[in-house]
Parts: C-alpha cells; sequence; structure tokens
C-alpha cells in the first residue's frame, strides 16, 4: 500500500478479528518525525515512547523532533539522518524507536498478531528496524521486492542479541568481495529488559524458481511464503524475460509469469495468495488452490482506519464510487526498476507533466543505489535526483528517463509532503488492478467503510 497507509491504526483494527494485521515499515523513520513534528496528534507517539525499553534514546529523539502545537502550516519539515552503509548514531535512535512505536502501538491492548512488512530492495535500515520491531514483540515479517535470502539467519541473530550482519548489494563490486551492513544490540543500548523471540518470516515471492531457492537455502528455513501475481498494488515484479509493453506502455505478463502452486504447496509451507484476491468469494479459492488464506490491500487502503491523508481518501472514494479512476503499471516512475501501479489521480506524479515540473531531489535515500567509485569506495546515487548528479556519479543517463522520488511523493499521500520555497511535493496513490471491491464496499456502506466492513465481506 505504499508508505504509512498500512498504519498501526489499520494493522491493528484487523488484528482485533483475529487476523494478522501488518504495518508498512517503509519509510517509517520520516514518518515518525513528521508525526512529532505536527505535534503528535492524540498523543499516541508519546505513549509509544514511554513504553520503549531504553528512556535515554526515547527522551533523545523526542526532544530533537517534537514540537509542541505542530509547525506551521506551510512550512518545511525538519530533515533526518539518510541510511548510510555506516549509519550515524541518530539514524539509528530513530530507526529503532519508530519501528517499536508502530509495532506497540499496533499490538496494544490485545493478543492478536501483528507483521511487519519491508522491501528488500530497501537494505540500509533493515537491521536497525528489525531489532525495533521485535522489541515491540512483533509476530510476523514479511518482504519482498528482492531475495531475501538472509533475513532468517538476521532474524535469529538479533532475537540472541548477538552482531547481526546482512550484505548489501552494490553495483560494480568486484566478484568474491562481499559489502555488508552491521547492527550489534548490545552495542546500540545493552540488554533490553525482556528476552526476545524470533518472529515468522514469510517472504513474497512471485515466481516458482524463488520459492523453491528460499525453501532450500535459507538456514534457519522460511516459515512460508506469500504469492503475489502482477495484479497486486505498489511495486511488481518485471515480467519474466525481455521487456514487452502493450499499446498504453503497460509490461505484458504471460504464462512464464503464473507461480506453479502446486510446486509451492509441495515444499510443505504455508502460502498466501495477493493480488486482486480482495473480492467476495477469493478466499475460498485460493484454500481450494493449496493457500491457507489470502493477502489483501487494495480493499483495505481506502477504509477508515487507513493512513491516507482524510481529504485525499474522501476525494478518491468518490471517484472510485463513480467509476472514473484507473490503474497504470508504469515500467518507468520508480527508481527501483520495478513496475509500479499508481493510481491515475489529478495532480499526482501519475500525470507526466508533474513529475516533469518537480525539481528533483533525492533527500530521503531509502531508494538510492550503492555503487563501487573509483578509488573503491562504496558511493550513493539514485535515478531519481537531479540528472547531472547521477550520471557524474556513473549512472546511465537512460535509467533517469520517467523516473521520480517515489519516497517523497509517497509521504505526501499520507500527509507528510515536504515543503520546499513554498512548493509542495505532489502525491503519489498506488492500489492494485481491481477497484471493483472498494466501489462495492462504498456503496454498500454509504460512502465509507471500516476495516470491518472489509473482513466480513471477506470472510462471508
Amino acid at each position: 500500500m505504499g508508505v504509512a497507509v498500512s498504519n498501526w491504526q489499520l494493522a491493528r483494527a484487523v488484528s482485533l478479528r483475529g487476523q494478522l494485521g501488518v504495518v508498512s515499515a517503509t519509510g517509517i523513520d520520516t514518518v515518525l518525525t513528521r508525526r512529532l513534528q505536527d505535534g503528535d496528534e492524540g498523543g499516541h507517539m508519546r505513549r509509544a515512547f514511554d513504553a520503549f525499553p531504553f528512556p535515554e534514546i526515547a527522551e533523545r529523539v523526542w526532544n530533537l523532533y517534537h514540537r509542541k502545537g505542530g509547525k506551521p502550516s506551510g512550512k518545511a519539515y525538519k530533515s533526518k539522518p539518510l541510511p548510510m552503509l555506516r549509519p550515524s548514531r541518530a539514524f539509528l535512535d530513530l530507526a529503532v524507536i519508530a519501528n517499536f512505536a508502530e509495532v506497540y502501538l499496533a499490538k496494544e491492548g490485545h493478543d492478536g498478531l501483528i507483521g511487519l512488512n519491508r522491501l528488500e530492495k530497501i537494505q540500509l535500515p533493515t537491521l536497525a528496524s528489525l531489532y525495533g520491531a521485535m522489541l515491540a514483540g512483533v509476530d510476523y515479517v514479511l518482504m519482498g521486492a528482492g531475495i531475501p535470502r538472509h533475513i532468517p539467519a538476521v532474524l535469529a541473530s538479533l532475537a540472541s542479541l548477538a552482531p547481526s550482519t546482512l550484505p548489501i548489494d552494490v553495483f560494480g563490486v568486484a566478484p568474491g568481495q562481499t559489502v555488508s551492513a552491521h547492527f550489534s544490540p548490545l552495542e546500540f543500548a545493552g540488554p533490553p529488559p525482556n528476552p526476545l523471540t524470533t518472529p515468522k518470516f514469510l517472504a513474497i515471492i512471485a515466481s516458482t524458481t524463488l520459492a523453491l531457492t528460499l525453501a532450500r537455502k535459507c538456514r534457519p528455513p522460511v516459515d512460508g511464503f506469500v504469492v503475489e501475481g502482477p495484479l497486486a498494488g505498489g511495486h511488481n515484479a518485471g515480467p519474466r524475460g525481455p521487456l514487452t509493453l502493450d499499446e498504453s506502455g503497460q509490461p505484458i505478463y504471460g504464462p512464464k509469469d503464473k507461480p506453479d502452486l502446486q510446486k509451492i504447496g509441495a515444499l510443505g509451507l504455508p502460502f498466501w495468495l495477493a493480488g486482486s484476491h480482495g473480492v467476495r468469494g477469493k478466499l475460498e479459492s485460493a484454500q481450494a488452490q493449496g493457500a491457507v488464506g489470502i493477502q489483501v490491500g487494495t480493499a483495505f487502503a481506502f477504509c477508515n482506519e487507513s493512513g491516507l491523508k482524510p481529504e485525499l481518501k474522501k476525494e478518491l472514494r468518490n471517484q472510485i464510487a463513480e467509476g472514473t479512476l484507473t490503474v497504470f503499471t508504469d515500467p518507468r516512475l520508480s527508481p527501483t526498476g520495478y513496475p509500479f501501479k499508481t493510481l491515475q489521480v489529478a495532480g499526482s506524479v501519475s500525470e507526466p507533466d508533474v513529475v516533469a515540473r518537480r525539481k528533483r531531489i533525492c533527500d530521503l535515500g531509502y531508494l538510492r543505489e550503492l555503487y563501487m567509485t573509483p578509488k573503491g569506495t562504496v558511493g550513493y546515487r539514485c535515478s531519481g535526483e537531479p540528472v547531472e548528479d547521477y550520471v557524474r556519479k556513473g549512472g546511465d543517463i537512460a535509467n533517469t528517463v520517467g523516473r521520480t522520488c517515489v519516497c517523497n511523493s509517497l509521504m505526501a499521500t499520507v500527509g507528510f509532503a515536504q515543503v520546499r520555497k513554498g512548493e509542495v511535493e505532489p502525491c503519489l496513490v498506488t492500489a492494485g488492478d481491481d477497484l471493483s471491491p472498494v466501489a462495492d464496499l462504498l456503496r454498500q456502506n454509504g460512502g465509507a467503510y471500516s476495516a470491518d466492513d472489509v473482513i466480513d465481506m471477506l470472510l462471508s
């Protein structure tokens, strides 16, 4: 669903119904700083900070970012440290407590299950983020957009408070050379007051080959899979083979892109189906194919509890009910190189002229590519940054065509748009291909609906 759409309120509501509520960890450190700068409406972050097991860290972060009464409208948000291969102490503090807070609030006051979703592609914050979530007792970790083969071992290592290592993808690295990120729980803050447990790990996959690889090579093993098809929102795996576009400019997927569920089921691990499964009857259909359940995003994205900016959510609901919105799978928009589904919303970065007018900048840094410089050091570049900067760093200018800063746009979608010299970052809304469940729920519930309504529909 993007950044903070599946927030703690939504995950909590789903978990209270006996299902697995999943919070998005993408960019959650930035989300936390902006919640604090907006004054911490409702006092929820203060409550989570008070529960954090290392009070001195909590107060350090609070004092750095909290603004009583909130920042003035139209003013810029204060910047925060970028994720780096050798992160600053300030970044580690922020990453750990941000993930802790989101999971803590989602789990507060009940014993239901809560999961944390991360993108494998965003590697630099991973170790600190997972540790923060584990401090709050996260039950599941879900990860896709890459090959998360190292994550089961990382989770086991963090649970034992051992120094943890994660190999990092670096473009141009010499054969046999490995670049890694490191995080030590004990060096971070000493032992926590309570022992940590290892959450279950579900790999989000789009191919049979990847399922086979992860099932056979991960030690400890993965606990299951979310099998996601190309109809799902957000980042999609690209089609297998050479990229071919249809007449509208969208990637063409074929039979080779359909995972073999029999082979996946034969691995003996539970799996869930995702991608346009938020429809009445899809749960039974998935179970008939061997799945234990389904993962649903789009139907929940427009419910009352989701993190979409309220006025934007209201506008989108009206347009979906009227049938005037469409979804486009953009093969160029995201700096990751993965196709990204965009809801075609006026004034958003789904419009090429909005992308063209926006001043290119990379100041959040989540999707930067690491590369080896001629001096043998690690550098950072992003195809969404200024073109001349990207090319100067050795990037191919062709990679910049059609690219934009997904990070900033997704922040705008949930009400945390950065402002620069009076210019407000445009939003980016993602959704799966099938909007019909949202339209049905809106019609059946008078133009607005809750997470409970979604679950009732799926289980009916």
